[in-house]
């Protein structure tokens, strides 16, 4: 039976169920993985969020955003040897620990450097976050899961919790040289790797979590970008300009562009519905009718509450 999942920017968009890997005596049914996200899925379960909020490029940037994650010493930085900070003046004493100095030293060296070059990263801002009602002491108890098995004896990494704004989140900076000499390169792959991982770990605390594509949940627009979205309240948008242009020109007899964003939207909610239906009629066959009946009266699930839906990322966060 060939894969029926639905496809989004060159990849399985629904790939639940591993349709060209079922063994013998499993033709009809779904692994009890597989079964659990759709099952988290359909119960709206909330959605995890990983944000990667640019990263300072000098050591002033760098300890500027660790002094705005720690509330100029107020909070607690850990470590990842396990080390808490808090007080003035500790973020100096952090950074001196990670040889960034030496490292923009190096990165400037003419056997180095390559002219005209912008200096690369010296670290990675991540935001986790999980809704309002997530226990904060959860949601630090997996970050430090995550980051422990994600970087340890990799990247050197400290993390903040923070618990002042609507829902709890952990700013983790990361550094983006590792202790082999590979720099860390954030894809969208690994992202989305990141996502099911830290999910994950929040379940293995006893916190409800899901990772699943936007589209899969029928949330098919991100979150506008901050600086995105202030220029559109502006006025001065240059997507919004060019989104005007083409609606004039369409007013005086002139034809669309031959594949809009609302064309491809429409084309991914069809593809999904198609993956959801294949998943209906899998579930039929296993005899698993309520499931089935669920996703027959709803196959796509609508968004549940998650913490992608603010608009706008807090200030001085990225």
């Amino acid at each position: 039976m060939a894969r029926t999942s639905a496809q989004y920017e060159g990849r399985p968009l629904l790939d639940i169920a591993s349709y060209a890997r079922r063994g013998p005596g499993r033709r009809d049914r779904l692994p009890q993985a597989e079964m659990a996200i759709i099952a988290r899925t359909l119960r709206r379960t909330p959605e995890v969020m990983i944000k990667v909020s640019g990263g300072g490029a000098s050591l002033k940037a760098v300890q500027a955003h660790v002094k705005y994650i720690d509330r100029q010493g107020k909070l607690e930085i850990e470590t990842d040897d396990g080390e808490r900070l808090q007080g003035k003046g500790v973020e100096r004493d952090l950074l001196d620990g990670w040889d960034l100095a030496e490292e923009i030293d190096e990165a400037a060296s003419p056997y180095t450097g390559k002219s005209g070059r912008r200096p690369g990263k010296l670290v990675h801002n991540i935001i986790l976050s999980m809704p309002s009602k997530t226990p904060p002491d959860k949601l630090l108890a997996a970050t430090k899961d995550f980051a422990r098995e994600q970087f340890a004896l990799k990247n050197r990494y400290a993390m903040v919790l923070h618990t002042d704004q609507q829902h709890p989140h952990v700013h983790l900076v990361v550094k983006a040289m590792g202790e082999n000499g590979e720099r860390l390169n954030i894809r969208k792959a690994t992202l989305r790797e990141w996502r099911s991982e830290f999910a994950r770990h929040l379940r293995e605390h006893g916190v409800e979590a899901n990772a699943t594509e936007r589209q899969v949940r029928d949330q098919g627009r991100a979150p506008k970008r901050d600086g995105l979205y202030r220029a559109e309240l502006r006025g001065d948008s240059r997507r919004q300009q060019a989104k005007a242009s083409v609606a004039g020109s369409i007013r005086s007899g002139g034809s669309a562009p031959p594949e809009t964003s609302n064309t491809i939207s429409a084309g991914t909610r069809r593809a999904v519905l198609a993956g959801w239906e294949a998943i209906a009629q899998l579930l039929r066959t296993a005899n698993r009718r309520g499931e089935a009946v669920v996703l027959g009266a709803d196959p796509v699930p609508t968004p549940p509450p998650d913490a992608t839906r603010s608009r706008t990322p807090e200030r001085g966060g990225r």
